[in-house]
């Protein structure tokens, strides 16, 4: 099974340098799963030809807002709701999952609590996971017929399933440590409050369940269920 990553944004060099690219880790993440992989950087205008183009389609985060006014968001937006159409099941994650949702309908914002930035807590029903995050947006108005499938206590739409669809999650399954590390040290002075990369930094090295995610991934790319 071909998995088309749709790329929209880029890791900063010195990062880049240190840990790899987006695409890297989802490749990692999905490792072990039979997946094949092509990465379209639609950040840079380079896009695929349709949702023919693979089999599922995972959109990755960036530093961009699904809101703000790009050459290439328009296009991501029509080729999102054409692979929506097209029954092909679609993973988004962190911007993915923000632009996923307003390009069926939904609305995303600065969010008002602020950023979120490394081990943190999802309610995903009966269970907690603890899954690195970075980000300051949310989606505030869901799609129509879209389900919430977690939620943190600043993040009330952190995971939406689209059933049949889609799949999204806020929070990010692929970070490994040294990524978060390294959007600490590079990405966070003068940006994310003091405090919080404190906390963020103290917390690095407990154990996460973004393997869990990156099943829920695999299964919802093969059956289109969650797992």
């Amino acid at each position: 099974m071909k998995i088309g990553i749709l790329q929209p944004g880029l890791v900063p060099d010195v990062i880049l340098e240190e840990v790899g690219d987006y695409d890297a880790q989802f490749r990692a993440l999905l490792a072990g799963h039979g997946f094949d992989f092509e990465t379209w950087k639609v950040v840079n205008g380079n896009f695929p030809a349709g949702p023919d183009d693979a089999d599922g389609w995972l959109i990755t985060g960036s530093r961009h807002g699904a809101y703000e006014d790009h050459p290439w968001m328009a296009p991501l937006e029509e080729l999102i709701r054409a692979i929506y159409a097209s029954g092909k099941p679609l993973i988004g994650v962190c911007f993915g999952h923000q632009i996923i949702a307003q390009a069926l309908g939904g609305k995303v914002e600065k969010s008002e609590q602020g950023w979120v930035v490394g081990p943190t807590l999802y309610r995903y029903g009966d269970r907690l996971r603890l899954v690195n995050a970075w980000h300051q947006d949310q989606v505030v108005t869901l799609p129509e017929g879209a389900e919430v499938v977690a939620s943190s206590e600043i993040c009330p739409y952190a995971a939406i399933h689209y059933p049949g669809h889609a799949y999204t999650v806020q929070p990010h399954p692929e970070f490994r440590r040294d990524f978060a590390q390294a959007l600490i040290v590079h990405r966070a002075p003068g940006v994310v409050p003091p405090a919080l990369v404190d906390e963020a930094t103290a917390k690095l090295d407990m154990p996460l369940d973004s393997a869990e995610i990156g099943a829920q991934f695999a299964t919802f790319f093969k059956e289109k269920r969650l797992a």
